[in-house]
C-alpha cells in the first residue's frame, strides 16, 4: 500500500450515477464536521435524513445550477464540493457568483490537505466559468472552518440563519472576489 503522502489525488465531476456515493459521503462528512455542534441527535438525524438522502442528492445533481465534484485519494471517494451558480444573498454584490455550498473531507483524510486542494480547484473552476465572486457560509462556532476561509482570503460580509430540523444556528457569510 502507498504511503498517504504519495496518494494519487483526483477531482471528478459527479453525475447522477454517483448519487449513492455522494449521499453517503455528504452524510458522513456532515456528521463528522458538525454533529458535535448539534445538541439533540434526533435533530441531527432528521436533518441528515432529509438533506442527504439519495433522492435529494439526485434532485440536486440534476439541477443545472449545481455542480458537484468528488475528490478521490487512491480511487477512494474522500470528500466533495457542491457549487451553486449565481445565487443571491443581500450582502453579496455580484450576481455573477459561485456559492461554495459545501466543502467536506472525511476526517481521516484531512491531514492530506485535501480541503486546500479542493479550494484551489473551486477557485480555478469559478474563473473558468467567468465568475467574479465566491461566497459561502459557515457556523459561527466552527473555528477550524473560519480559520481555513480566512487563510484563503475570504472576508466576513455578514450573517445568515441556518436551520437544522427547525433550530437556528447562526452562520457567518464569507465572500471573496476572484
Amino acid at each position: 500500500m502507498k504511503d498517504r503522502k504519495t496518494s494519487m489525488i483526483e477531482i471528478k465531476l459527479a453525475n447522477e450515477s454517483k448519487a449513492v456515493v455522494l449521499a453517503l459521503l455528504a452524510r458522513v462528512t456532515y456528521v463528522e464536521s458538525h454533529g458535535h455542534f448539534i445538541e439533540d441527535k434526533n435533530d441531527l438525524l432528521a436533518y441528515t435524513n432529509q438533506a442527504f438522502s439519495v433522492a435529494k442528492t439526485k434532485e440536486e445533481l440534476n439541477d443545472s445550477k449545481n455542480l458537484f465534484y468528488i475528490i478521490y485519494a487512491d480511487e477512494l471517494p474522500v470528500g466533495y464540493v457542491k457549487l451553486g451558480m449565481d445565487t443571491t444573498h443581500q450582502n453579496i454584490a455580484s450576481d455573477n457568483n459561485v456559492k461554495l455550498e459545501r466543502i467536506y473531507i472525511l476526517k481521516d483524510f484531512i491531514p492530506l490537505k485535501l480541503g486546500q486542494k479542493l479550494m484551489e480547484f473551486v477557485e480555478t473552476t469559478a474563473k473558468k466559468l467567468a465568475k467574479d465572486t465566491i461566497w459561502l457560509t459557515t457556523y459561527i462556532k466552527n473555528n477550524r472552518a473560519i480559520r481555513f476561509y480566512q487563510k484563503n482570503n475570504f472576508k466576513n460580509v455578514g450573517a445568515i440563519d441556518f436551520l437544522v430540523n427547525g433550530k437556528n444556528y447562526e452562520n457567518i457569510v464569507f465572500s471573496k472576489s476572484i
